[in-house]
């Protein structure tokens, strides 16, 4: 029987994914010991937690610009109809790209992308040129950067808006 992904997100599911998201590599035992739970029970929890689509993978983060990657960029697409399919395939096949977004509105897809310079990021515009229109922003620098998702699932600004209102 399948388990309901609801079910997992009580208050030991929530410090188990803070725990991860904050290090990923602790072991069983230790993460059992900062939620409350047997190393047993944290190793089920984190199977079921698993199967159902919860967590996906354990990752590393690598600086960019230890590999060479100096510029890093979003590019907006928008294309035609009959181009879309075969930007989308183009974009897998594309190793400066880091992540695409499919989007509402104007642009069809928002690429980040990666490149050793900005030679190589013309060259990389230029290529997508056939697919549609590129619009591309440079990233100067990353004031927030990548972040795990609040385990509570409270927003901070829900909780700043309620706590205006009892004023």
């Amino acid at each position: 029987m399948a388990m309901d992904s609801t079910a997992l997100m009580d208050s030991y599911g929530r410090k188990l994914l803070d725990e991860l998201q904050a290090n990923a590599r602790l072991s069983v035992a230790e993460l059992g010991r900062r939620i409350g739970l047997s190393p047993t029970a944290t190793a089920e929890r984190l199977r079921q937690m698993e199967e159902v689509g919860i967590l996906r993978g354990y990752t590393v983060e690598i600086d960019r610009e230890a590999l060479g990657l100096e510029v890093m960029a979003f590019i907006r697409m928008s294309c035609g109809g009959q181009h879309y399919h075969r930007l989308l395939d183009y974009v897998h096949r594309l190793e400066e790209v880091r992540e695409c977004h499919h989007l509402t509105g104007g642009d069809d897809l928002l690429l980040k992308v990666t490149t050793t310079g900005m030679a190589d990021l013309e060259a990389l515009i230029e290529a997508l040129l056939p697919y549609g229109t590129p619009v591309t922003s440079l990233v100067l620098s990353s004031p927030v950067g990548r972040r795990g998702y609040a385990g509570t699932g409270e927003l901070v600004t829900g909780t700043q808006k309620a706590g205006r209102r009892r004023r």
